[in-house]
């Protein structure tokens, strides 16, 4: 992909550049745009937009600076303003492009999560893999915003940057995944990674209804005991804390943030007894459910109280 010797800047590739300080942003399709240049968008860069292309079909050469490859759907290319950037896309790609104010992401991503900044501002190409987790949330998130842009109405901007932002901490989640592949280079050990994404994926969807460590074990394609040692060995814990951590966690955000009974609250989340249930909990948190409850909302009480 030959680079021109002046590099043309764009708000949108094909539309001249007009450095406005708009805090708008624009979606669209990759063929709406990409068909009127028989697929091919030559080099050029965003003074001020940051773009998420998220490939569901074909496939792409990409160029970012001097870096060149191919990727396949499904993957996610993020291209932060200021870097040069050009795409050859096959005649079968589809998928959603976002185009947004840098400034005003980095406003927000500043003061809900700093971290964020980093992936902000970095360029990614980032390939997809069923098994990793987080990927099932984008297209929702780029629906909504295609939504939100066909809806001119008050706070659009508001609602568009909240949506931006719970986009880019799923990239950034991704990112995270990818790097933990990236830093391994024997493919036996970015494969354990996998296999781990996978499991955590599987409780993720799973974890009401399936308590099972062979189940698991199974569908990962391992033995209960590899895939305990999997985990000690990616993230320091066993498997079956790994299961019962994300129990624990969906039980105290039901315990504060719902009223429902205790008992009701043990069938939803898989256990047939209710005082098996309040003995896990206690195990693991070191009071009753009953008594997390009441500690955790006088404690949000107090904080209301002190707040206004």
């Amino acid at each position: 992909m030959a680079v021109s010797r002046v590099i043309p800047s764009y708000d949108l590739y094909g539309d001249s550049s007009r450095h406005e300080e708009s805090a708008a942003f624009n979606f669209e399709w990759i063929p709406q745009r990409s068909t009127l240049y028989n697929w091919l968008i030559h080099p050029h860069r965003h003074d001020s937009f940051i773009q998420v292309l998220y490939l569901t079909e074909g496939h792409v050469d990409v160029q970012i600076e001097h870096v060149q490859q191919t990727l396949h759907a499904p993957c996610v290319m993020l291209i932060p303003a200021g870097h040069v950037h050009g795409f050859r896309f096959s005649q079968d790609t589809n998928g959603p492009v976002v185009t947004a104010m840098q400034k005003a992401l980095e406003s927000a991503a500043a003061l809900m999560m700093p971290p964020l900044l980093e992936t902000i501002r970095t360029p990614r190409l980032l390939s997809l893999q069923s098994e990793m987790r987080y990927i099932d949330q984008l297209m929702p998130l780029f629906l909504a915003l295609e939504q939100e842009s066909h809806t001119p109405a008050e706070g659009q901007v508001a609602a568009g940057t909240s949506l931006l932002l719970a986009l880019m901490v799923q990239v950034h989640r991704i990112c995270k995944l990818s790097d933990l592949g990236d830093t391994q280079t024997h493919y036996s050990i970015s494969r354990k990674s996998r296999q781990i994404e996978k499991f955590r994926s599987l409780i993720d969807k799973n974890f009401r209804t399936d308590h099972s460590l062979q189940s698991y074990a199974n569908q990962v394609g391992v033995t209960v005991g590899q895939l305990s040692r999997l985990c000690r060995e990616v993230l320091g814990k066993s498997s079956l804390q790994v299961m019962n951590d994300r129990l624990i966690q969906e039980a105290q955000r039901e315990l504060v943030y719902t009223a429902l009974p205790i008992k009701q609250l043990a069938s939803e989340l898989g256990f047939e007894d209710d005082a098996y249930f309040s003995r896990f909990f206690r195990k693991h948190i070191g009071m009753t459910p009953k008594a997390y409850r009441a500690k955790s909302l006088a404690q949000m009480g107090s904080e209301a109280q002190t707040h206004f």
